[in-house]
């Protein structure tokens, strides 16, 4: 199935873990793929393992500046944008008590700024087709909150309520806005977590595991197709049921 057959999608975070793994199902299900990166050597990587229908831009999602740079290339360079999938995210997890200001505003400038940015420098071009899709990455944590990540929940709850506005502004432009919400993940972060913490979240989650990241790329890319047409201002839980 190419349910996203002659679809342009940026994917931002898209080097590796889940954005790599969103841009392979893209990929597969017909679109051409946009990756935004900050990291040049992955990001090359990627879009040279991934194919012809990708191209990495070095991008810093923090600076609005390159943000609206990269929008116009890959405008140009496609013709078009259809897809974005604000994916970028980072933690620097502390308690409240010993959390620094820098690891407070590191994460907002990733995880909330960055959304912004990429949101009002590629929605002009879904207003002037009057279509589009834009999907925003939250988490679980931020519907229900977790111990030492003050300033990633803060993001992350910020994601959910931009969702709605933009669902309500774009609308009528024909733009879609949804968001989605992950549970735990098998990303490349997981991998230094001590095997007792690892089983510990698996003994939370009612499926008894760990999410994959293409079970993550799967459901972007169900509220980036057609099949999510009507579809707008929800987040979608992807986490094994841990939340219930």
């Amino acid at each position: 199935m190419e349910r996203l057959k002659n679809k342009v999608a940026v994917i931002t975070g898209g080097a590796n873990g889940i954005g790599k793994a969103t841009a392979l199902k893209f990929i597969k299900e017909g679109a051409q793929v946009a990756i935004w990166d900050i990291t040049k050597e992955k990001g090359e990587e990627a879009a040279k393992e991934l194919g012809s229908d990708t191209k990495f831009y070095q991008v810093d999602t923090t600076s609005f500046e390159q943000v609206e740079k990269a929008a116009q290339q890959t405008y140009q360079d496609f013709g078009k944008i259809d897809i974005l999938i604000n994916n970028a995210g980072i933690t620097q997890d502390a308690t409240l008590a010993k959390m620094t200001i820098e690891q407070w505003q590191k994460v907002l400038d990733v995880n909330l700024n960055g959304v912004f940015f990429c949101t009002k420098a590629i929605s002009p071009f879904m207003v002037e087709q009057a279509c589009g899709r834009i999907v925003n990455a939250s988490s679980v944590v931020g519907v229900y909150g977790n111990f030492g990540q003050t300033n990633y929940v803060a993001t992350k709850a910020g994601v959910i309520g931009m969702t709605k506005t933009w669902a309500k502004e774009l609308g009528r432009k024909g733009i879609t806005v949804n968001a989605i919400a992950p549970g735990f993940i098998a990303t490349e972060m997981v991998k230094s977590i001590p095997e007792k913490v690892i089983n510990m979240l698996e003994g939370k989650t009612p499926l008894g595991r760990l999410g994959q990241p293409e079970e993550i790329a799967n459901a972007y890319a169900f509220l980036a197709s057609d099949e999510a047409s009507f579809i707008s201002g929800t987040t979608l839980n992807v986490d094994g049921a841990v939340t219930i």
